[in-house]
């Protein structure tokens, strides 16, 4: 044990200073910890190293930046670094958006996001549009704006976050979608979306999106796809909204966005929003600004990224991954007692187990799971009932039967330790 002061995100005190858990050095796909263990990365760090550790252009791009522009902010100026890195995501989404705003996580851009929706219904002389929907078992962020949107129980009550002018339907639910607007769409600012839910690895269905943006048409609330951790051809194209019959009104991108190197994320919105602030005059000021929100290391890491998710053909090589994935996956869960089921797209998937019992696995036994598999050579998260497998869209043939075989390896090894 090392007690250095450090206090960690979502890591019980007991836990903390665990040298097996201390992380000093990641390449490629694998990361090396205090205790000498090296263990093959299943998560893409945190759903963001789309294109594996220690990408060479990317670092270099920052290096550059911080000589030759340390520090130039967004805050009552520009740098020439955000507005090459905001015409480039631009161009990038096929001009589905017209502007972007820079943040530094996906908890506040999610933030940003609510002061958009509530700002832009106010400039279109319709204040009284303040409620914004998001669904159950989502997650948008901890910021108090976006734990009051996520959809899970994260402590929202415990830390006072204020949820009055939120409501949440169940991903997939037409009926319940449908009461919803009956009930409060004169009064929606916005519905937010995860394309694909991340906690349970759940996609929204064709007929679920459908009717959301056929309620945009008729009740006039914004669409806002949370892409945080879809983005960046987590799920096979570009975003995951691409393959929508219409665009969201707002996408928020961060994770992959600089492939996990800068704090760093941006709000995208299209035309219309863009154009109704910019013919407000003084009143079309957003009243939000962050320090650290497309600085020139952080824009260059973004530019950069994109040019090697072109150079490495990334959504191609995301897509071979994938089948490569799923058919290791499929008869493990055809054969395995303990493996129910594969939810999610791409490469953003879930495990489900089941329990000794042959009923779905317990939430309260996930942790032992994640840990077996850990031992058994890959890092893994909870997910609902199991597990989640999202690796990088770099993974060779060898390391997708590495990290397959490292599941099966860990839960049947958790399956032991329970008789």
């Amino acid at each position: 044990m090392s007690d250095t002061g450090l206090w960690p995100s979502f890591m019980a005190p007991s836990d903390c200073g665990d040298d097996s858990r201390c992380a000093v050095s990641a390449a490629g796909h694998r990361v090396t910890f205090a205790d000498g263990r090296t263990s093959l990365c299943g998560t893409s760090g945190l759903w963001n190293t789309n294109l594996g550790y220690g990408n060479a252009a990317i670092a270099a791009a920052i290096t550059d930046a911080l000589h030759d522009a340390s520090y130039l902010g967004l805050f009552r100026f520009e740098n020439e670094y955000a507005r090459r890195a905001a015409g480039e995501l631009v161009a990038l989404t096929g001009e589905r958006f017209a502007r972007v705003l820079f943040s530094t996580s996906g908890g506040a851009a999610n933030d940003l996001t609510l002061k958009v929706l509530r700002h832009f219904h106010v400039l279109q002389r319709q204040p009284q549009r303040r409620l914004v929907a998001g669904l159950r078992g989502s997650y948008h962020g901890l910021m108090f704006g976006s734990a009051a949107v996520t959809g899970e129980d994260l402590g929202q009550r415990l830390y006072g976050v204020d949820q009055r002018l939120v409501r949440h339907v169940a991903p997939n639910d037409l009926q319940g979608l449908s009461a919803l607007l009956d009930q409060c769409g004169e009064q929606l600012a916005g519905l937010i979306l995860e394309p694909v839910l991340g906690t349970g690895c759940i996609p929204l269905t064709a007929e679920f999106v459908a009717a959301v943006l056929a309620g945009r048409s008729e009740y006039g609330y914004l669409v806002v796809a949370d892409e945080v951790a879809t983005g960046f051809g987590r799920t096979g194209p570009m975003f995951a909204s691409d393959l929508w019959p219409e665009a969201p009104d707002i996408m928020v991108v961060s994770k992959g966005l600089t492939n996990g190197t800068c704090a760093a994320a941006a709000v995208l919105v299209n035309a219309r929003i863009a154009s109704t602030f910019w013919d407000a005059g003084p009143a079309g000021v957003l009243g939000h600004g962050e320090t650290q929100a497309g600085t020139p290391p952080t824009c260059a890491a973004i530019s950069a990224t994109i040019n090697e998710f072109h150079r490495l053909d990334a959504l191609a090589a995301g897509a071979r991954v994938a089948s490569w994935l799923r058919a290791d996956l499929d008869p493990l869960v055809g054969d395995h007692a303990l493996a129910r089921t594969v939810t999610g797209r791409g490469l953003f998937l879930g495990l489900h187990l089941n329990g000794r019992d042959g009923q779905p696995m317990a939430q309260a036994d996930v942790p032992d799971v994640v840990s077996a598999v850990r031992s058994a050579g890959a890092i893994v998260h909870p997910g609902l009932r199991g597990i989640q497998l999202v690796p990088a869209l770099t993974y060779t043939r060898d390391e997708v039967t590495e990290l397959v075989s490292a599941v099966e390896k860990g839960v049947e090894a958790w399956s032991r330790n329970r008789s």
